[in-house]
């Protein structure tokens, strides 16, 4: 067996696992900043990390970070961070509310994934049901689904970051929500992530994972950390809707039930 043969024999696996995923999901969990768009495309968000540890210091709170979060570059890190050592404080409610509006701020320059919208339309109307399970804040969501016209795809299921800091992910807290308000049982869902805490996430509340990885260095980190089947675009993901579509006996009919009978009503 060559080397050629094996690698077509891998892909082809990969796209059949795929494929299965795909099938299975009645509902569609999505990470939002990654997987939709990205949101701190023209505002980055290490500067946001570094403003709020600015800011920290401002007040006197340098010695709150370790050197590692400090140097994270990664606003939810810091935010996490501060959440740990002063629960429940007017501090993290104020260091929350100063990364909410720098997200909204994000919202005006943020680039939408290839394929995510056409993809979040496609699956919509074949009947699969979507919300959103994410680290960042509910309104910086809808105000960008709302730019991009994908309100009603995902409303009223958007769970989104609460000042309790603890439920961030990779605790499955958002997960369940969505679970739980939607009636699906976890093997019925797929949760689709750019970050290990999203397959984390993922496997303790007990959903299905696709990992979506823009680049080269987002894909080592996600398989990793385990990830087994991870895409390097949606385009991939939009064509096998499309293809299961076109075969389904009614394409307006729920899109699982017709490819996955043995799930029937299981909602």
């Amino acid at each position: 067996m060559t080397s050629d043969t094996t690698q077509t024999e891998l892909v082809a696996a990969e796209t059949e696992a795929l494929r299965g995923l795909i099938t299975c999901a009645r509902v569609v969990l999505w990470d939002f900043d990654g997987p939709i768009c990205r949101l701190f495309a023209g505002h980055a968000a290490d500067k946001v990390a570094d403003d709020l540890v600015e800011w920290l210091e401002g007040r006197g709170l340098h010695g709150l970070l370790t050197d590692a979060e400090r140097q994270s570059l990664d606003p939810h890190i810091v935010l996490r961070a501060v959440g740990r050592r002063h629960p429940g404080s007017d501090l993290v409610d104020e260091l929350e509310e100063r990364l909410t509006q720098e997200e909204l701020r994000a919202t005006s320059s943020a680039m939408p994934t290839p394929y995510a919208d056409p993809l979040i339309l496609t699956w919509k109307a074949v009947g699969a049901r979507m919300a959103i399970a994410t680290n960042n804040s509910p309104p910086v969501v809808r105000t960008y689904l709302a730019s991009r016209g994908l309100t009603s795809c995902f409303t009223p299921h958007i769970y989104g970051r609460t000042r309790q800091l603890h439920h961030l992910k990779p605790d499955p807290h958002c997960l369940n929500r969505a679970l739980s308000a939607m009636g699906s049982a976890p093997g019925d869902a797929l949760m689709i992530g750019d970050t290990p805490s999203d397959l984390y996430a993922a496997k303790a509340a007990g959903v299905p994972f696709l990992g979506y990885a823009r680049n080269e260095r987002k894909e080592k980190r996600l398989r990793g950390a385990g990830a087994t089947t991870v895409v390097a675009s949606l385009e991939q993901v939009l064509e096998l809707v499309r293809t299961a579509s076109a075969f389904s006996p009614n394409s307006s009919s729920n899109f699982s039930s017709n490819f996955s009978p043995k799930r029937s009503g299981q909602l």
